[in-house]
């Protein structure tokens, strides 16, 4: 797979790390002399040290061959301007950071995959760590107007499903009908949840929630408020 990464800044790193893992043929753009410089030296990567703007840089990057462009930059108008060039070249996977919420349309009209706000994602990733230290990661799902998510819960010590099956669970109106367990990773093993399923401590449990992470999807896989709460209290000195 070839892949033109624009841009090498902190996001543009961390995909080039991640391509880099994945033995991907890339090209990067980056304006900034400096930052290219260092690249250069990667025997991991081509790197140009242009504007990736200009049609010309991306007909150097073999834009219209590549299997995809990333555009990574701190600018909208510039990943979108690129992510358009890159179209217009026969470049059919377009991904794009797009850091504006009134921009999406923009892109979502060239058919671009988007991350939005990523800056947001982290604040709000930061800040679900303190509403619930149990869930571990989490994915929104659907457009802009859906609650659903994707999340990933530790089973607790004493939680309410340790111990049952997901069907005796479900008879015992634990799990609300808005939410489904998607998958159980045990001891490094990936387990497809069935019926006859049964949760135990220190289980990741990965939800689906159309409602997304309510309490009443959380409690029964950790301690309810009123337990945590007096955790909490018995810790404080």
């Amino acid at each position: 797979m070839t892949t033109v990464i624009v841009g090498a800044g902190r996001i543009g790193s961390s995909v080039l790390e991640m391509a880099i893992e994945a033995d991907t043929d890339i090209t990067v753009i980056e304006r900034k002399p400096q930052r290219a410089q260092e690249l250069e030296s990667s025997e991991h990567c081509r790197v140009i040290n242009d504007d990736a703007t200009d049609r010309d840089t991306l007909h150097k990057a073999r834009v219209g061959e590549a299997d995809a462009i990333i555009a990574t930059t701190e600018e909208d108008a510039t990943n979108l301007m690129v992510l358009m060039l890159a179209s217009d070249m026969g470049c059919e996977k377009l991904v794009s950071v797009v850091h504006k919420e009134t921009n999406i349309p923009l892109f979502e009209q060239l058919g671009a995959t988007i991350i939005e706000n990523p800056q947001r994602l982290i604040a709000e990733y930061l800040f679900r760590g303190i509403q619930d230290p149990g869930i571990q990661d989490f994915m929104h799902v659907g457009d802009a107007e859906s609650d659903a998510e994707v999340f990933e819960l530790v089973v607790g010590e004493d939680a309410p499903i340790v111990g049952q099956t997901l069907e005796e669970a479900d008879v015992a109106g634990l799990l609300p009908p808005s939410m489904i367990v998607v998958a159980v990773e045990r001891d490094g093993e990936i387990i497809i949840p069935r019926g006859d399923t049964e949760i135990k401590i220190g289980d990741f449990v990965t939800v689906f929630s159309k409602d997304g992470i309510t309490q009443d999807v959380t409690v029964p896989f950790g301690p309810d408020e009123d337990d945590r709460t007096s955790s909490a209290e018995h810790r404080s000195p």
